[in-house]
């Protein structure tokens, strides 16, 4: 899964190829919204530390499937890092809390490897290697079969 990360001045957005969700980022210093407003991907604030960009989102949906099952979503905050390691890389670290679901919060770190900036981000759905494919031709010859014998 490709993320497709822009900025601009006082905002970063991040588009992922799956799920077509960006994500739009003040790095303002502006509060997070009101703590009864919840959001499909929640509420992120972002601001810098450095090289590497800090992300805080709160507010999540309890039904967005976003948040991890049995999380609350009142207590929920995922904090983001993005930093740079070089031209190719950058790490990507996440630390989930919830007090009322973990003891302590929990951190994992991936790291990404920059895509050729000439190479097109494919929408998924319609991409040539989107294997749902398969599952249109086969029914499509069934139904061709069932036309056949009548």
């Amino acid at each position: 899964n490709d993320f497709q990360i822009v900025q601009s001045p006082g905002i970063v957005s991040i588009a992922p190829e799956m799920i077509h969700s960006a994500r739009i980022i003040p790095l303002d210093g502006r509060p997070h919204l009101s703590g009864g407003l919840h959001q499909w991907l929640g509420d992120s604030r972002g601001r810098w530390e450095g090289d590497t960009l800090v992300v805080e989102t709160t507010n999540f949906r309890a039904d967005d499937g976003v948040i991890f099952q049995g999380a609350n979503p009142a207590t929920f905050k995922i904090t983001e890092r993005f930093t740079r390691v070089d031209a190719k890389s950058l790490n990507y670290e996440f630390t989930v809390e919830d007090p009322m679901t973990w003891t302590k919060p929990w951190t994992a770190l991936i790291p990404w490897t920059r895509i050729d900036p000439d190479e097109q981000m494919y929408e998924y759905a319609c991409h040539e290697d989107n294997f749902d494919i398969v599952h249109f031709l086969i029914g499509a010859r069934n139904r061709q079969k069932s036309t056949a014998t009548r």
